[in-house]
Order: structure tokens, then C-alpha cells, then sequence
């Protein structure tokens, strides 16, 4: 299936948005505190905040450019304020109210008339009437003015706005203080009747609907929180995104925290969750409801560890704690610690409840637990408690990757054992809660980890026996670390391990594609895509998009297939049957846009990395009967609408253009130890002169050869859809892998029309019949 990174709307559909449209609003604040934003009503729009320092501070943002959605969805770009006026009606509790020193303050950013950077710290109650906490606010923008008092000493300049963001903050706000309160301190405020009128009132805003493509999607709490939920909902259901939500709730966001001393830690008594990821989800559910899609809440054994109790954390043998690579870094939870896994049964109750209040279907993932393994292959499997369930001095793995004795393996069937056994009691717990109503629980494993073939004895502490079928609901898989490195060798046999492992049927198994890390990575969404289509012809019983900021980000866009079974994508896998004679035409072309200069002087840029050819068929027919032939086939076709094989018979050979095939003829990659797909390339040109690579897609059944280091090679690989190359095992590195091969070019009849004239083809006149190269996605 075809796929788009798109960067900017290009005629697609667009409407009209209200400038400060509440679901388009966003909050920032400073960790550990936390707040959020919902829209409770179409004009409306409600921040809560939880505030553990006497400095904590919450803004409510209004950006002049959407740098958030998808390219296809965004608003457009507008810094010009001048004559609009913003009216809302404020209401608040638990934060300094508006008359008060320190209350809320519009912070507008922007320049000044002479284009100079500019913020304007607007007080908000010279524009308001009414009280602290209840008023009518009223924001004539050609008008405002910064500063305390009415004297209009600063004015705004309106036509030059980047941001404005409105701030809170708690009674006993010490600006820059880390002094923690006595107790969290909760808060919120609400803007309604929510109102723009005036110049540039309006904003342009992309209104793409993508058909359902099938897919489903993953959010993320951790990277959206500071985003209402009908933004998200909109985005994901615009993008051709149906049936199940799987939310991440991620590892630092969503819980409650106090202060212990001078550390900040996960609060477990009372509510689990803090005030505003409570009433985020319980809008972000709600919203799912209304929208037809079913959430998944997806816990994990993970938490930020500047939150983390010491005594929760998974340790090695060296007393070091288990934690991730990431920026700052998270604890991976003890499966043997008590207080953390009923901190976990509490969370997993918490959303199932939230769940139940919003009327939609209980759904609950268990995220990618396991024994955290340190770089240089140390199991942290030696916290306090989990040594005390191991007997109180269980052997030392120094490290998974050597080679292992009885009592090493036997502790990682123990560790196996509590990991699962953990995953049972939150299982439990979620179908508790959900009391006599069906709850759905699903587990994630992330498979090169739990099978990385470095580790092989990884596999008992991290992906236990204990979590066969139907040990729940389905299994959810990950592979992308083995996806864009293009190790299908490790894919295929991880697969087959887990099948045999686990033995989930495939309608009990789903597969999340992703992720994309960091920007500019085309290339890892074509592998994505790649891996969905994979997905899909194993009929996994949904397919997960890992996941929504990334899709945003970048612009990606699963285009659906048409429901006609002759779309434009259609191709049979059949060739032409009639050969072509040597009169026939060929025409090879590529694409050059040249600039001139006033000078005389070009500038030149290749469109195209491929030729793109042209056949016209017409003077190899003959006879009546091979007519007869093309007219049958053309047919057959439908026209243009379906592809098929086409021997060039001016090159289609690896040797050359049309000699025999060896093993050494092309280079198709150099092995780097995990890659063990390499798809077929014929290269036109010197090596010392950039010479351009042609993709070969249709090679020829029987008569791929393949070398390794010039060394020819005819087991242990096999030619895969597309003309790719697999191994069983990965070349090693720096291995060069050739091949030789003979190919056909995919084409397809140009035209929906066949123009023949009897007469003329009676006495020896050729009809016209052109092809053109498909260009296949690979």
C-alpha cells in the first residue's frame, strides 16, 4: 500500500477555524509539577494544575503558527492581531486570583514596530470586569498595552505576534523558588464563550478526511499531554485512523507525586493518578466514545527515575540501578517488589475506571515488562526484593551474552516465572475493577530485545512460558529495531520463535509498526510501511501506526487501497506474450528542470534518480492471429488500470545488457552483521563517476545468483517479493554481496484506448501501441 510524508497542504481541502479555537490551545510547566487542558464545550476550555513548588509555574499557550499537526490538518500561519479582539468569561479556583500581585499575567511574544524580539507582560485584570476569580475578560489587541498599571506605557504591537500564554499560579507563589508546599496544591481556571471578533477573526485550517485505511494508531501521553484531547481525536480520525486507540500513559506524567525529603517520588496513597491526567483521560476517553473508537490504556513497568523510590528499581549485580538510555532516565519497576507492583494493580484499576465512566469497551496493555538488561549484558535481576524471592543470594549473570551455567539458566526461569506471575496479579486486578463486565487484557513485547540472538538465554527471564496462550487476551509485537536495520532473517525467526513460544493464534496477535526517532528519516517510514503490508498479509488482528507525534511530525499518510479490485496499484504477475521485434520503439527518459541565467550560464537539477522507459508495441505485431493476441491481453488488463512483465529486449541481463548472468555480476550491499535483505540493483556507469542505480523489481524466476565476498552461494538465502535478496543468516560485516539475474520491466498500457485500422494494418501499416515503466514502491 502506498504511503505520503507530506510537508504542506497542495490543494488539498481546507475550511475556516476560529482564531483561538479552545481545542487548539496547549499548556507548558516545569517538572515535577503537571497540568492540562480539555475543552468541556465547543467555546470553552478548562486548565487544571498540581503545584508541588512555591516557583511552579502553568501557562496556557496560543501559538501563531501550528508546528503540532499534521501538515495536511494544520492551521494556517497568522501573526498579525491587529484590530482582533479575544472575550472570554474567566473563572478560577485554587491559583492567585486575577486582581491579586503574581495573578494572571497574558505574556505576549512577538516585535516591536522596528522588528526587534519583543514580550509584552500583559496584567489581565486591567481588562477585566468582575472579580478575582469570575470576570469578563475583554482583549482588544490594538489597544493592549503591558505593565502593571493603565498608563499604557508599553503598547502592544499586534501584527507581529508568535505566541501569548496566559500564567498560573498557585497562593504562595515565590517566582524562581524550589522550596517544595507542605502538600500538592491543585488548581484550575476555565476560559468560556470563548470569542473572537474583528479583523482576521477567521483562520484557514486543513480539512483533509483520509478514507479508513484499516489501520490503527498509538498516542502517547508522555509527548501530547500539553494538547487538549479533541485535538488528537480530530487528527487521528482525519488521517483515515479507526477502531482501537492504543494510548501510551507513559512514565512520568500521569501520577501523583510528593515530596519525601528533598526528593520528589510517586505518591501511592490516595489517588493514583494526579488531578490533571485524571481529568485529561476521563475527557480524552469521552471523546474516543463520541468519536466510534475503542482506547487502550497501556501501563508500563517504567517510571522517570528522579520519581522512582530507590527500593522499587531493578538493580544488578553491582548494585547499579536498570535504567534506560534515554534523557533523563527511567527505572525499570522490580516484578519482586511488593509496593510497587500494588502501585501498578492501583494504576491499572484507575484507568480501567476511567474507562467504565466514559462507556467504552475496558482495555488494558501491559507495556514491554522485563528484566532490564544494562549495555554490557548485566540482568538486573538483584534488588533487595527480588533477591529475597530468589532465596537471598542467587547466582551472578556478569553477563548474557557468555555462556551459561545450570544455575544461571535456572535463576532466569525463576525470574521468568515472578515476571509473568506479576503480570497475572495487575491482570487481576484490571478484571476486578471491571467486576462482571468483560476487560480486555493485552501484552506488548518488544522482540529484539527478548530475542536478541546475542542473549539466547535472554528469552527465559523475558519472555516466559508463563504468558502462553491464553495467558491473555492477544499479544502485541514490536520488532522495528529489527525492521529498519533490515535483519528480515532475525524478524522471520523471532516471529516463529514467538509463535512456538507463546502460541497465540495470528486473529490473538497484533503488530505495532515504528517508530521513527528523530526527523529526516524518510527511509524508516518506507521500511515502516514495508513492515504494515507484512503485517496485514499475516492477517494480524490489527496493525498499530507507533505512533501519532511521529505521523504529525513527519506527515506520513497511509493511502487506502480502492475498493475496486482494479486499482491503480493492480498488477499481474504475468508477461507480455508476444515478443518484441527490433523495430520496436524504446525510449528511455529522465526528468531536468534547467534554470538559464541572464548570463547564458545553466543550472541543472535531476529530478528523476531512474530512467523511466517508453515501449511502443505496435511494430512487433505481424499477423491476424498475434493481433488476435494483443487485443485478448489488452483486454485483459482493463487498459491502463493493470500492470504486467515486459522484456526489453535491449537490456535485460545484470551481465551487460543482454549476456549471461554470474554471481558477481552486480554489487546489491555490503553486510554490516544484522542486515540480511538486500534488494536487487543493476548499476549503469563507472564506479568513479557516480554511476545510477536502477532498482530491479521483477527478476526473472530461476535465475538469481548470489555471491558472498565473490564466493558463489546457493543455500541459505531466498528471492523475496519485489526482488530482494534474504538470508537466513546475516552476511557478516563488511561481507560484499553480489548478484546476476536476468529482469523484466513492470509497465503498463499507456492509454485506456487500442486504436487499430483493419485497412491499415491489411497492408503492413503497424497500429501504436505504447507502454510505460511502472515505477513500483520498494
Amino acid at each position: 500500500m502506498a504511503f505520503w510524508l507530506a510537508s504542506k497542504r497542495q490543494g488539498q481541502d481546507s475550511d475556516w477555524l476560529q482564531r483561538f479555537d479552545p481545542r487548539f490551545w496547549t499548556n507548558d510547566f516545569p517538572r515535577p509539577m503537571m497540568a492540562s487542558a480539555i475543552t468541556p464545550a465547543p467555546d470553552a476550555l478548562r486548565i487544571d494544575a498540581t503545584f508541588l513548588r512555591e516557583g511552579d509555574l502553568a501557562g496556557l499557550i496560543w501559538a501563531s503558527e501550528d508546528v503540532l499537526d499534521h501538515p495536511l490538518l494544520a492551521y494556517a500561519t497568522d501573526r498579525d492581531y491587529s484590530r482582533t479582539t479575544l472575550s472570554f468569561r474567566w473563572r478560577s479556583g485554587g491559583i492567585l486570583p486575577l486582581n491579586a500581585v503574581n495573578g494572571p499575567t497574558l505574556t505576549i511574544e512577538g516585535r516591536d514596530a522596528s522588528g526587534q524580539p519583543h514580550s509584552w507582560f500583559v496584567r489581565l485584570w486591567n481588562f477585566a470586569s468582575g472579580t478575582g476569580e469570575d470576570a469578563q475578560v475583554t482583549l482588544p489587541f490594538s489597544q493592549i498595552f503591558g505593565g502593571w498599571s493603565s498608563d499604557a506605557a508599553d503598547p502592544l504591537y499586534p501584527s507581529d505576534i508568535d505566541r501569548m500564554f496566559i500564567s498560573l499560579v498557585a497562593p504562595g507563589y515565590v517566582q524562581g523558588s524550589t522550596t517544595p508546599f507542605p502538600a500538592a496544591l491543585d488548581g484550575w481556571a476555565e476560559l468560556t464563550h470563548i470569542r473572537c471578533d474583528g479583523d482576521r477573526a477567521m483562520l484557514s485550517i486543513g480539512d483533509v478526511f483520509v478514507p479508513p485505511h484499516g489501520l490503527a494508531v498509538a498516542t502517547a501521553y508522555d509527548d501530547q499531554c500539553n494538547q487538549t484531547p479533541a485535538r488528537l481525536i480530530r487528527s487521528l480520525r482525519q488521517l483515515g485512523y479507526r477502531g482501537s486507540v492504543l494510548h501510551y500513559v507513559g512514565m512520568s506524567h500521569h501520577f501523583r507525586l510528593h515530596y519525601v525529603g528533598a526528593d520528589c517520588l510517586v505518591d501511592t496513597t490516595g489517588d493514583v493518578l494526579c488531578t490533571p491526567a485524571r481529568a485529561w483521560h476521563a475527557a480524552f476517553f469521552a471523546a474516543c466514545a463520541e468519536a466510534g473508537l475503542s482506547p487502550i490504556a497501556s501501563i508500563s513497568y517504567e517510571v522517570l527515575a528522579q520519581h522512582c523510590p530507590s527500593s522499587w528499581a531493578q538493580r544488578a549485580a553491582d548494585g547499579s540501578a536498570g535504567q534506560t538510555g534515554w534523557d533523563p532516565p527511567s527505572n525499570l519497576l522490580s516484578p519482586a517488589q511488593g509496593e510497587a507492583m500494588g502501585w501498578l494493580q492501583a494504576i491499572a484499576r484507575a484507568y480501567v475506571g476511567l474507562m467504565q465512566a466514559a462507556d467504552v469497551p475496558l482495555r488494558l496493555q501491559i507495556g514491554e515488562p522485563w528484566w532490564w538488561v544494562t549495555g554490557d549484558g548485566q540482568i538486573c535481576l538483584y534488588d533487595d526484593a527480588a533477591k529475597a524471592a530468589f532465596g537471598g543470594n542467587p547466582v551472578t549473570i556478569p553477563d548474557l551474552s557468555a555462556p551459561l551455567n545450570a544455575d544461571q539458566t535456572a535463576l532466569l526461569d525463576q525470574a521468568g516465572a515472578l515476571l509473568a506471575s506479576s503480570t497475572a496479579t495487575i491482570t487481576a486486578a484490571a478484571k476486578a475493577q471491571a467486576g462482571s463486565t468483560a476487560c480486555e487484557v493485552l501484552l506488548l513485547t518488544f522482540l529484539p530485545t527478548v530475542l536478541d540472538p546475542t542473549m539466547p538465554e535472554a528469552r527465559r527471564a523475558n519472555l516466559p512460558t508463563g504468558w502462553a496462550w491464553p495467558a491473555f487476551d492477544r499479544l502485541q509485537v514490536e520488532d522495528y529495531d529489527w525492521l529498519t536495520a533490515g535483519a528480515s532473517a532475525l524478524r522471520q525467526s523471532g516471529y516463529a520463535t514467538i509463535n512456538q513460544r507463546l502460541a497465540y493464534p495470528p486473529g490473538a496477535q497484533d503488530y505495532l509498526a515504528g517508530f521513527v526517532l528523530s526527523p529526516g528519516q524518510p527511509d524508516l517510514w518506507r521500511l515502516i510501511d514495508t513492515g504494515i503490508d507484512e503485517a496485514l498479509a499475516r492477517n494480524a488482528h490489527e496493525v498499530f501506526v507507533w505512533a501519532l507525534p511521529q505521523i504529525c511530525r513527519d506527515g506520513y499518510l497511509r493511502i487506502p487501497n480502492a475498493k475496486d479490485a482494479s486499482d491503480m496499484n493492480a498488477f499481474d504477475d504475468v508477461p507480455y506474450p508476444l515478443a518484441l521485434g527490433l523495430d520496436a520503439k524504446i525510449t528511455q527518459e529522465f526528468s531536468t528542470s534547467i534554470a538559464t541565467t541572464a548570463s547564458g550560464f545553466e543550472r541543472r537539477n535531476s529530478l528523476w534518480s531512474n530512467a523511466r522507459l517508453h515501449f511502443d508495441l505496435g511494430p512487433g505485431i505481424r499477423s491476424d492471429a498475434e493481433l488476435g493476441v494483443l487485443i485478448a491481453f489488452f483486454r485483459a488488463r482493463r487498459g491502463a488500470a493493470r500492470g504486467f512483465r515486459l522484456a526489453d529486449p535491449s537490456d535485460f541481463s545484470s551481465n551487460g545488457m543482454v549476456d549471461a548472468p554470474s554471481a558477481v555480476d552486480q554489487v546489491i550491499g555490503v553486510g554490516d552483521g544484522t542486515a540480511s535483505s538486500f534488494p536487487l540493483v543493476k548499476h549503469y556507469g563507472d564506479e568513479a563517476q557516480d554511476p545510477q542505480q536502477r532498482r530491479i523489481t521483477r527478476p526473472r524466476a530461476g535465475s538469481v545468483l548470489v555471491s558472498v565476498n565473490g564466493v558463489g552461494v546457493t543455500n541459505g538465502w531466498a528471492l523475496e517479493e519485489s526482488g530482494i535478496v534474504s538470508f537466513t543468516t546475516a552476511p557478516a560485516a563488511g561481507a560484499t554481496v553480489r548478484a546476476g539475474f536476468l529482469f523484466d520491466v513492470p509497465v503498463r498500457f499507456e492509454q485506456d484506448t487500442l486504436d487499430i485500422s483493419g485497412a491499415g494494418f491489411s497492408i503492413g501499416e503497424a497500429p501504436s501501441v505504447p507502454v510505460i515503466e511502472i515505477r513500483e514502491a520498494v
